[in-house]
């Protein structure tokens, strides 16, 4: 998700109560929650837009075990200087380390939680598996999630202002977001169900359900069968078992010899094919070399149009060159 949901969730969290058990926990709740994606600042990860990272910083092991320590640590030396420095706190809250460590982990979980819930996946087993992870329920930034945390938390902000809190406001949005992307998840299995419905013959080993922005309801489907990648469209307002092909059987070009042989040119392609879950690769031979050309298919349907295209000069494998 967006570094908005995770602040707001983390935000909401502490308004739901947790920010009283410790001075600073509130900062600990959002940044813990946000912390996972330090992960932005290393390595192979391109700006268009970020999306290819949650590996080890969004693990079960990295973002939630290793790191809230770090940043609990980072929080009590940054209060140890501020009252060094006389800073008074309007809270009036003690530092209780147990507690700020607590709700740095707390928050960090948050985190790859809300990354699991759309078709982006993360790495929850990192750097033991690279498996992806994800549950299809919510689009990567979801304005319903949006307007039900914030006005939650204003609501709760509002009441503290006249000295009369009120953490249900928080909870209950909370559990909204619970209740909302696990319907939204039996949703996406319903829609993915509808594939054997229209093809009985299908086997497909990958199924992305994405909910597109706004209109949560509807899914936006692509799978892999036997090497071809398809595209659909499922709206239950349409029909509940009504499935729309847009594309069908397309080959995803993988199995080209210079494509595999592509697919293990360099460690910025390694590391793409690492990331993609559903790869296409286009072709193309020249003079005396080949320009094979990378996408996934979960952002568009050709190679050429992939909005996390990646490309690779070979020379030919050819008699004559």
């Amino acid at each position: 998700m967006d570094n908005f949901t995770h602040s707001l969730a983390g935000w909401a969290l502490g308004q739901a109560g947790l920010k009283q058990k410790t001075r600073k926990g509130l900062a600990a709740l959002i940044l813990g929650a946000n912390m996972p994606d330090i992960d932005v600042f290393f390595g192979w990860v391109p700006w268009g837009p970020l999306a290819m990272h949650r590996g080890f910083t969004h693990g079960l092991v990295g973002g939630v075990l290793l790191m809230p320590p770090m940043l609990a640590g980072l929080l009590w030396c940054l209060d140890r200087w501020q009252r060094r420095r006389g800073v008074t706190f309007a809270s009036g809250l003690e530092l209780r380390f147990g507690w700020l460590l607590a709700l740095c982990y707390i928050g960090a979980i948050s985190h790859p939680l809300l990354d699991w819930q759309n078709s982006y996946a993360v790495q929850l087993l990192s750097p033991f598996s690279e498996s992806w992870f994800h549950n299809d329920s919510l689009f990567i930034i979801d304005v319903w999630v949006w307007s039900a945390l914030a006005l939650a938390i204003g609501w709760s902000r509002r009441r503290e202002r006249v000295g009369r809190p009120w953490q249900w406001a928080p909870r209950l949005a909370l559990a909204g977001l619970v209740a909302y992307a696990t319907a939204n998840s039996a949703l996406s299995d319903h829609a993915k169900q509808q594939i054997r419905r229209v093809d009985p013959d299908a086997q497909p080993d990958l199924v992305l359900a994405t909910p597109p922005p706004v209109v949560f309801w509807r899914r936006e489907l692509v799978w892999r069968d036997k090497g071809a990648i398809s595209w659909a469209t499922y709206d239950p307002l349409s029909g509940p078992y009504t499935l729309r092909i847009t594309a069908a059987g397309v080959p995803d070009g993988m199995d080209h010899e210079d494509a595999r042989r592509a697919a293990r040119a360099n460690p910025e392609i390694i590391d793409f094919m690492r990331w993609s879950l559903l790869p296409i690769a286009r072709v193309e031979a020249r003079d005396c070399d080949v320009l094979v050309s990378f996408g996934d298919a979960r952002y568009g349907r050709t190679v050429a149009d992939n909005r996390f295209r990646q490309e690779v000069r070979l020379p030919a494998d050819r008699p004559g060159c």
